[in-house]
């Protein structure tokens, strides 16, 4: 009687079936580790700043986007008295996560104003914690560097470092923000496409000095360079090349959160350029 496998014979076919997972495996990396599709598309609540915290949650639901991020010194809710985040009790902050929960938003990430003192950070890292985040946006202060770092080591989430723009930030040169993460392994980097040129700096040659340790990106887009007066527009009708920053996030297999942000309040809200930018950021990966 012919073997089952037969003319192949069990050792081929062996060595077929060993060919297939071993590319399939290579393809699953693939998606999973270099490839657009797994990056983390949301918005900054701060795009939808003047609604209360429930308002601009509707408003990243109307965009379609599933995950945002938080920032505590964002009004609450009106049952709250619309008191600042950051001033709440841990059972105001559980009441603002249910509001996540319950309208299918993922809140992986929070911006955290900080303070001057180490316990304005732990505060504010509590809040973090009781929100259940992945990591905190901030810009800590040169001389906390190592209590922050400490702290986020506590708390067991990475603080991504934000940058502003030249004269208001510590962070506007990608130099000065790898100098904080010397020695701090709690700091990763989430950057800020649309501050960069605003200090004459290209945000492509900025990504690839930062290799390697980029948490999030906060997408937004800018007219012109080496104006620091200017106010951001929406993505794609800037000064930024988009395909070049995709190009190089993918190169240095990139699998984190992409942040849409507008810093620009416009009329009668920003929900229409920020669903003008997830279509162009789809159709410029060719993203479905």
């Amino acid at each position: 009687m012919q073997s089952r496998f037969g003319k192949f014979g069990k050792t081929k076919y062996n060595a077929l079936v060993l060919s297939a997972v071993l590319l399939a495996g290579v393809a699953l990396a693939g998606l999973t580790i270099n490839n657009p599709r797994t990056w983390k598309l949301g918005v900054a609540l701060y795009t939808f700043n003047p609604y209360s915290f429930e308002g601009q949650l509707d408003k990243a639901d109307s965009a379609g986007l599933k995950y945002v991020e938080g920032f505590t010194f964002s009004k609450s809710i009106p049952e709250l008295q619309d008191s600042a985040i950051m001033k709440l009790s841990p059972s105001g902050i559980k009441k603002l996560k249910a509001l996540v929960e319950k309208k299918g938003l993922k809140m992986e990430s929070i911006y955290l104003v900080g303070g001057k003192t180490v316990n304005d950070w732990k505060k504010e890292f509590e809040i973090a914690k009781t929100f259940g985040v992945k990591y905190v946006t901030a810009e800590p202060p040169v001389n906390l560097w190592d209590s922050v770092d400490s702290l986020a080591g506590i708390y067991g989430v990475k603080l991504a470092i934000h940058n502003h723009w030249k004269g208001t930030s510590a962070y506007w040169h990608p130099d000065s923000t790898l100098a904080a993460l010397k020695n701090h392994p709690n700091f990763g980097v989430c950057a800020d496409l649309g501050h960069m040129p605003k200090s004459g700096i290209n945000p492509v040659d900025a990504l690839k000095k930062l290799k390697g340790h980029i948490i999030a990106i906060h997408l937004k887009d800018i007219a012109a360079y080496n104006d620091p007066k200017l106010v951001d527009v929406v993505v794609g009708t800037g000064v930024i090349d988009f395909p070049a920053v995709f190009k190089e996030l993918e190169a240095q297999q990139f699998n984190g959160h992409i942040i849409i942000e507008r810093d620009r309040q416009e009329k009668p809200s920003n929900l229409p350029s920020v669903i003008q930018t997830v279509k162009y950021y789809k159709a410029t990966l060719g993203l479905k």
